[in-house]
């Protein structure tokens, strides 16, 4: 996951467009899982219960996938997907509001030592980018609120997962996932007057890195969450953030300052913290 959010940057940065990119890896990932359900025989059946939920949490991942790009087309790399990795938090929250699902004392502890970890990481006084708090957050501040609002919708979509559709099977969750946000997203791509495509050659090796990278990781999420069960265990899959540092520097040259490193590292701390508690 943090390969494919490097990808998506090259694609930017060479031409393509959010609502573009969205399009090309939903419908691919749709597709192949789709011919995987055939080829495998798995049945189709949804249960009242599966119907009910699947549209909803194929608008909540249409509206993150919208907003988390959006922030990894404003922000360096590392920083939009620290921003987007407070969505541990969002779960507990949206568990305790629709289901009544009170966070475990760890969860509560971790919260506030997140936040810190991440007003480190994004420098939210200015202090690292010389900036002042003013300069720093006109220059962050649309990205850092489109990667929120990408962890608020991904929370929720994880607490609906977790409850309404944790006994379908992985693969069928996610071919009528993707189908739906392609098709919201080609939606999208029509209000603006249609695709807007790489211009080179590094732009489609973007566009096509984070459909592969995406699909891979995206299935993979999606099969193992329900056993692991999402209010505190998601958490552990913050260290994508750490991968997607090192791979934006080698291959984006973005680099952060120390400070806003240590905040980094801060934040994937306290998550590996939460994912190794007894249960």
């Amino acid at each position: 996951m943090g390969a494919n959010h490097v990808a998506a940057r090259v694609a930017f940065n060479h031409g393509a467009d959010v609502a573009t990119a969205v399009v090309f890896r939903s419908a691919v990932t749709a597709l192949v899982v789709g011919t995987l359900l055939v080829l495998q025989g798995v049945p189709l059946k949804l249960a009242a219960k599966h119907r009910r939920a699947l549209p909803a949490i194929g608008v909540l991942i249409a509206i993150q996938s919208l907003c988390l790009y959006s922030a990894v087309a404003r922000l360096p790399v590392a920083l939009a997907l620290l921003a987007f990795n407070t969505y541990p938090l969002w779960t507990a929250l949206w568990a305790r509001v629709v289901y009544a699902h009170r966070p475990e004392r760890r969860v509560l502890m971790a919260m506030p030592v997140m936040l810190v970890g991440l007003a480190l990481a994004l420098d939210v006084f200015g202090a690292a980018s010389g900036l002042g708090a003013a300069g720093q957050w006109s220059r962050i501040g649309a990205g850092v609120a489109f990667a929120l609002g990408a962890a608020a919708t991904f929370g929720l979509a994880l607490v609906f997962t977790q409850h309404e559709a944790g006994d379908l099977d992985g693969r069928v969750r996610t071919a009528a996932t993707m189908g739906q946000v392609a098709l919201l997203a080609l939606a999208g791509v029509a209000v603006q007057g249609g695709f807007h495509l790489p211009h080179d050659a590094a732009g489609w090796w973007g566009l096509a890195g984070l459909t592969l990278l995406y699909g891979t990781g995206f299935t993979i999420m999606f099969t193992v969450l329900p056993r692991l069960g999402v209010v505190g265990n998601s958490a552990i899959m913050n260290v994508e953030p750490i991968f997607a540092l090192v791979l934006a520097w080698a291959v984006l040259d973005q680099a952060i300052a120390p400070s806003q490193v240590a905040g980094g590292l801060i934040v994937v701390g306290t998550v590996m913290w939460l994912g190794l508690r007894r249960r």
